[in-house]
């Protein structure tokens, strides 16, 4: 096993930012941590059933910007 320190965020340079991001998004990966919690998966379904049942509606992005 290798010891690795790792310096604080503020101390690293973006591409050393960016290759930690790399290898903690690949170490969620390769273990299967990148599922939605269930949680999440009954949220968006009871979007989608308001938006099916008219209690609910998108809007676009321009009309989001308006409302800005």
């Amino acid at each position: 096993m290798t010891v690795q320190t790792i310096p604080d965020i503020e101390q690293m340079t973006p591409a050393q930012q960016v290759e930690l991001m790399e290898a903690l998004w690949k170490s969620m990966t390769e273990r299967n941590l990148n599922d939605p919690p269930d949680w999440h998966r009954e949220y968006l379904a009871d979007r989608q059933r308001a938006v099916a049942e008219g209690e609910d509606s998108f809007i676009t992005l321009d009309e989001l910007e308006a409302d800005l």
